[in-house]
């Protein structure tokens, strides 16, 4: 049984890259008989930023951790869990101040795990998340994809990166972009990305 694992990060009731990236989800899904979607809300239900007491626990083995690292670790072993056991990786998200919202970038230090999703050899590190596809729905009020203002655009170069690290090499985006120029552009850019987002999910 295949699984998707769908992460929406914005605290937008209204938020275009939540319902475009869901939409993907259940038309992946649709093409995929049996397969299942595994949902996180991270705006809803946000995860604890990292500490102290959770940098400890994952540097020793379940068995030698106290009572109160195994709870610090608890989550982030979940999550890492549904990341390993997922095909599909749908994200959304919105792009804020040039990046992902922080919400993502907690999930993020979550899952980045040594020994779990990554390891260190003696030629560097190597991703031990591989065989999955990523989907990444960005919503922005200017255009970052291209132009001028694509060098401000940190949060597509900063996702491939960390997936790549992770082992996971085949991210595809998906822009909704220009919602700032006016209803006419907006409405164009919804358009757009939902047609994307069906080619994309025809061929998953």
């Amino acid at each position: 049984m295949s699984s998707i694992l769908l992460l929406t990060s914005s605290p937008r009731a209204e938020s275009l890259s939540t319902t475009i990236a869901a939409d993907l989800a259940a038309k992946i899904q649709a093409q995929q008989p049996g397969s299942v979607v595994v949902r996180r809300d991270l705006a809803a239900n946000p995860l604890p930023h990292i500490d102290d007491l959770f940098t400890a626990a994952i540097r020793k083995p379940v068995d030698a951790r106290t009572a109160e690292e195994n709870a610090a670790a608890k989550i982030s072993d979940e999550l890492v869990n549904e990341l390993l056991a997922a095909d599909t990786i749908v994200i959304g998200t919105g792009l804020i101040n040039f990046n992902i919202y922080s919400s993502l970038k907690t999930w993020i230090d979550n899952v980045a795990r040594a020994g779990l999703t990554f390891k260190y050899t003696e030629s560097g590190p190597v991703g031990l998340a591989t065989g999955k596809k990523v989907y990444v729905v960005l919503a922005s009020g200017g255009v970052y994809s291209q132009g001028p203002a694509a060098g401000l655009n940190h949060a597509v170069p900063y996702l491939k990166t960390v997936f790549g690290f992770l082992g996971i090499t085949d991210v595809e985006t998906i822009y909704v972009e220009g919602l700032a120029f006016g209803p006419e552009a907006a409405e164009k850019a919804i358009g757009a990305a939902k047609a994307r987002a069906e080619e994309l999910a025809l061929a998953a």
